[in-house]
């Protein structure tokens, strides 16, 4: 009669496979978390970029002499006027519940939070007006503009 003899040699080559699967499934986990923490932080990273570099823009936009105040409103804050010319409107920059606003309107006029345009998500926003400088402090730091029209801010 023939005996049947199992090897542990199958045994440990199941174990062995199971052992490897079992590794990988692991790297691609940990490395789809890693790929994930990395593209938040990009955005993020564009995000606090682009609000740097839309300031000056907006300001440089339109540099004239006289055309930008800083006016202090109860609800909101500094307000960083930027006047359009002669056609008697402007774009207010402010915040509001936490986001930079822009709202285009009349100069002097209420300020309307609902139909503004949502720039950038910031907790801060303080405005220094000097002879030839602006200083605009955000969550994305400080950011320093030179007027260059020859004329003082108002």
């Amino acid at each position: 009669m023939r005996e049947n003899h199992t090897s542990g040699l199958g045994l440990a080559m199941i174990g062995i496979a199971a052992v490897f699967l079992a590794g990988f499934f692991l790297l691609v986990v940990f490395g789809a978390q890693s790929y994930r923490g990395t593209v938040s932080g990009r955005g993020e990273n564009m995000d606090t970029r682009a609000l740097a570099a839309y300031l000056p823009t907006v300001v440089r936009g339109s540099d004239r002499a006289g055309a930008i105040t800083l006016r202090e409103d109860p609800a909101l804050g500094d307000v960083l006027v930027i006047a359009d010319g002669e056609s008697g409107y402007a774009t207010h920059l402010y915040r509001f519940d936490g986001v930079l606003m822009e709202d285009y309107a009349r100069i002097g006029s209420e300020l309307s939070p609902e139909r503004a345009q949502r720039i950038a998500a910031t907790g801060r926003f303080a405005v220094k007006l000097t002879e030839k400088l602006i200083v605009v402090e955000t969550d994305a730091g400080r950011v320093l503009i030179h007027l260059r029209s020859g004329g003082e801010a108002a």
